[in-house]
């Protein structure tokens, strides 16, 4: 290995980089270590990384959001927020949509639109957030939801994800769909929700109803499964009443595959046939 002199002062020209500035600046202005403010340097380039070096590209938005995660209930301003790119602007389906529907038209497409890209990188938008990015008032998207749902949309909102309005949670919904014969592609375009999302509701599914025929109690699946009360019993109810009717994707989906099978599955990205729904 080649020596090298420090004639030129090399080490402390190394010493000289905007790395090494930010941690002197942090040890003097707030009391620190060395090792603690580095510490803190490496935290904080993480955190810039996550939040603020993001690329976008025309027509995208970056958006600070609520992590999907976060509970109901918790003050928004302790939650866990990620920064998202959305796409306010998609001419390629926006001109459309404005043609054919109007302003108001426009922005239920685009409503659609950013609360499923929001989901999709594990965050939820409020009526608020999306009044703010449309330009519009809460009062207004409510309004709209309320209009794609009477369509047959499922809209992914923030107070949607965690159930907090009367009626069924989404997750029964999707499930619904998918026993009485719906394809991905068909839940896909009617909730809002991608293929992974719906495939991800049928194992945890799968968990609560292998869990109940197999005679654990309600209070002992949802130590299990880790779900709550309510899912718990919807999704009993799911299998209790699909079961009755001998549904056969149910079958297929809770009936184990026998080691060396050669029999082929069949594709549930088919078209619904009149056999597969149920009265």
């Amino acid at each position: 290995m080649a020596y090298i002199s420090n004639d030129y002062g090399i080490k402390r020209l190394e010493s000289k980089t905007t790395r090494n500035a930010i941690i002197q600046k942090l040890t003097s202005d707030f009391n620190l270590t060395p090792i603690i403010a580095e510490a803190f340097y490496k935290q904080f380039s993480l955190y810039f990384k996550e939040h603020a070096d993001i690329k976008l590209a025309d027509g995208e938005v970056a958006y600070e959001a609520v992590d999907a995660n976060e509970p109901a209930g918790k003050h928004i301003r302790l939650t866990r927020k990620r920064t998202i790119k959305i796409n306010l602007i998609d001419l390629n389906t926006d001109l459309e949509a404005l043609a054919n529907f109007g302003l108001a038209g426009l922005r239920r497409h685009r409503l659609m639109r950013l609360t499923k890209q929001a989901y999709d990188q594990g965050t939820l938008l409020s009526y608020e957030d999306l009044a703010m990015i449309l330009t519009t008032s809460p009062s207004t998207i409510k309004r709209d939801v309320q209009l794609l749902k009477k369509q047959g949309f499922f809209i992914m909102t923030r107070g949607a994800k965690h159930d907090m309005g009367p009626g069924l949670s989404h997750k029964t919904i999707i499930l619904d769909l998918y026993f009485n014969g719906y394809t991905f592609s068909e839940i896909e375009q009617k909730t809002n929700h991608s293929e992974t999302s719906v495939k991800r509701y049928l194992t945890d599914f799968m968990q609560v109803a292998t869990l109940y025929k197999q005679g654990f109690s309600k209070p002992q699946i949802r130590m299990i499964a880790k779900k709550s009360d309510r899912l718990v019993r919807e999704y009993i109810h799911i299998y209790q009443t699909f079961s009755k009717h001998d549904n056969q994707r149910l079958i297929e989906l809770l009936t184990p595959e026998k080691p060396g099978s050669q029999a082929k599955k069949k594709s549930t990205d088919q078209p619904r046939t009149g056999g597969e729904q149920n009265d």
